[in-house]
């Protein structure tokens, strides 16, 4: 991966890269389990409570995105954000994809290109703030620039396992932000949750995309939309969706950010 600033000021305590060892995945993984398990109140199985870690078969087979506060340490010490990506090829070649552990995919295998899974998305509560969101961002537009990605998924989740009261945001996405039928996922029909809990004209659309939680709205602000059909995860204790983010507005923003940087090596804009 290219770097996403490469003459950012030493002074820059922050760097995001791809982990390069075992040593600073398992530092992914632990950051998983503090945020989610011990923080969030996510079901651990015996074994990640043992290692206090969040794992499984796909962090074999994936791209980890990191956030290293230098400040902190070299490496897996200083891991403070993080993200799972895993690219078409890879995905296909391992045979599934997380997301289809809740949805059926097939209009994205289909017709999405190039695309990548994203998730397992967090960041360390001390550095919950501008600064980490946008080098994990920076990070994504240098991954998906270097890769070619056309399309980003993957699930997103909202707080609470009980869709009545997240019937605002589920409907304000349903009727707003709907996937296009030739790409849309739908939900499995044992896990599918209606999301269509409100009439569309029963909230006010500027502060219900407001109100939805950062990562979600982050992707709708680049132009994302969602699959039809919620999915309870009670292991994560929360209600997920199906997000989808083309990447046409990544790639044109990252690209005029490199051009910038070839054309004026100090990097200032």
């Amino acid at each position: 991966m290219q770097p996403v600033s490469p003459t950012a000021e030493a002074s820059d305590r922050l760097e995001v890269r791809l982990a390069e060892s075992d040593e600073e995945v398992v530092a992914a993984q632990a950051l998983r389990y503090r945020v989610f398990y011990e923080e969030m109140g996510a079901k651990p199985t015996s074994a990640m409570r043992e290692r206090h870690s969040d794992f499984d078969d796909f962090d074999r087979v994936s791209d980890h995105l990191l956030v290293i506060d230098r400040a902190k340490g070299k490496g897996g010490a200083g891991v403070v954000g993080t993200y799972r990506l895993i690219r078409r090829q890879v995905g296909e070649s391992f045979g599934r994809f997380y997301t289809e552990g809740e949805y059926d995919i097939a209009n994205i295998l289909a017709n999405g290109g190039n695309f990548m899974e994203l998730g397992r998305s967090c960041v360390d509560a001390a550095h919950r703030n501008g600064a980490t969101m946008k080098k994990l961002w920076d990070g994504i537009a240098a991954y998906v620039f270097d890769h070619g990605i056309d399309l980003m998924f993957g699930c997103a989740s909202l707080p609470g396992t009980d869709p009545r009261q997240l019937a605002g945001h589920l409907s304000y996405l349903y009727h707003h932000h709907l996937a296009p039928e030739s790409l849309r996922p739908r939900a499995l029909p044992h896990l599918y949750v209606d999301m269509a809990l409100a009439p569309a004209d029963s909230h006010n659309p500027r502060r219900a995309l407001a109100e939805l939680p950062p990562l979600i709205k982050g992707y709708l602000r680049l132009g994302g939309f969602v699959g039809d059909g919620a999915v309870i995860d009670h292991q994560f204790n929360t209600t997920d969706i199906c997000v989808m983010v083309k990447t046409d507005l990544i790639t044109a923003k990252y690209r005029a950010h490199y051009d910038r940087n070839v054309r004026d090596p100090s990097g200032e804009d």
